[in-house]
């Protein structure tokens, strides 16, 4: 294949220009100006577009084994390659939750049935998430995990957590923190509950010099503690949400159960404050959050919708909506390079060589109707809204997967 006339951004070799990018197999065999088809090669018009290293969303919920009613694997990869996303890693709040080899050999096997986006299974810290008894840390990493988290719950039991950072403290897979305090989500400031679970889990990581990640961060003071376990020498790496980069607490007095998310929309100075750590490198990637219900769900008041919407095909514009002054450089880097230096998988490069998992998007404005969604879940707080930038095609592993929104399985 040979995509041609395009924008090439690969901050990996600080590449900006108009280049053709040749792909052979699973690789990237050339890069160069007017390359010229090969007999049978088949041809990917770039022309207005920006050609990038695949996009890889590092967060996303694709419910199967356990929740087919709401998604699975296939529609959410379908739901991710229509989104410009080539790869995705899943969170283990399935049924059975993803805590032994087994259950990842399954998620691997029914994702090369699909045949659309990488599928990277990241693995719980404690049997069950119940947080109390540790997983086989080394079976699963020798399984392909590439994470370890109980995210859709915290690890409650600190000595539970440090115990398992411990274990796992000689894996390079990282702890993905998902940090809510439970008992203090209904203080009299909602941002402690995750600021007292970041301080905690960072204090942990320094003491066991286990690496760690930072899920959805939504609030100024965890940036602010994020900022300074970097200074005292801990290993974190960080993500934001779309809705966390946009919305505010207002959306969810207005919309109720549709506006429903753990953690929750914050307050315009949170929103502010993540916008500026995205800016000045704090925050390491862009993260989805990919999070599907069925619309009868979501349609419930406040107190007894289910939390999170889907994201996955509203993502890149919406990031783009989000901090529009964001150089096309770092907006690559935060949605491939650092995606796959972070989960330690390939990609994030266009170099000769590398995986042959391509995006191409455009500045062109779109706007967003759920029901043409490939998820099955149609929920997003983006629903009407105009964004500026679109994915217009999507390579995985050489083979054209999604073209001017549709899917090719």
């Amino acid at each position: 294949m040979l995509v041609c006339g395009g924008r090439v951004i690969d901050p990996t070799q600080e590449l900006d220009r108009r280049l053709d990018v040749r792909l052979a197999g699973e690789r990237i065999v050339e890069l160069g100006e007017h390359l010229r088809p090969a007999d049978g090669e088949e041809v990917v018009a770039a022309d207005g577009a920006i050609v990038a290293p695949g996009f890889i969303d590092m967060h996303v919920h694709l419910r199967e084994p356990g929740f087919t009613e709401k998604e699975t694997i296939a529609t959410g990869s379908a739901a991710a390659v229509a989104g410009g996303f080539t790869a995705v890693a899943c969170m283990p709040n399935t049924d059975p939750a993803i805590d032994t080899p087994a259950v990842i050999a399954q998620i691997v096997r029914v994702a090369e049935e699909a045949r659309l986006a990488r599928v990277y299974p990241i693995a719980a810290i404690t049997k069950g998430r119940e947080g109390r008894e540790l997983v086989d840390y080394a079976a699963l990493s020798a399984a392909k995990a590439v994470g370890f988290s109980d995210d859709g719950d915290t690890v409650r039991d600190s000595r539970v957590l440090f115990d398992a950072a411990w274990c796992a403290r000689g894996l390079s897979q990282r702890f993905i923190s998902h940090c809510e305090d439970e008992g203090l989500k209904t203080a009299a400031v909602p941002q402690t509950a995750e600021d007292a679970c970041v301080a905690r889990d960072l204090t942990i990581a320094r003491a066991t010099s286990k690496a760690w990640h930072i899920a959805h961060v939504s609030t100024k003071g965890a940036v602010e503690l994020i900022r300074w376990a970097r200074g005292s020498g801990v290993n974190v790496t960080c993500e934001a949400t779309p809705h966390h980069l946009y919305f505010t607490d207002e959306l969810l007095r207005r919309r109720g159960g549709e506006a429903k998310v753990n953690p929750p929309l914050r307050t315009a100075e949170d929103v502010a404050a993540l916008q500026q750590a995205v800016r000045d490198g704090t925050i390491d990637a862009l993260a989805s959050d990919h999070a599907p219900h069925s619309a009868d769900e979501k349609r419930r008041a406040a107190n007894a919708a289910p939390p999170g919407f889907s994201g996955l095909e509203v993502a890149l514009g919406a990031y783009a909506l989000a901090i529009s002054d964001l150089p096309l450089q770092r907006y690559v880097e935060l949605l491939s390079t650092n995606p796959a230096k972070i989960l330690g998988v390939g990609g994030g490069s266009l170099r000769v060589g590398a995986p042959a998992d391509v995006t191409l998007f455009a500045e062109r404005a779109w706007t967003v109707d759920a029901s043409r969604f490939y998820s099955k879940g149609r929920c997003t707080p983006f629903e009407g809204s105009c964004l500026p930038r679109h994915a217009v095609a999507t390579i995985v592993r050489g083979r054209l997967t999604m073209r001017d929104g549709v899917v090719y399985a």
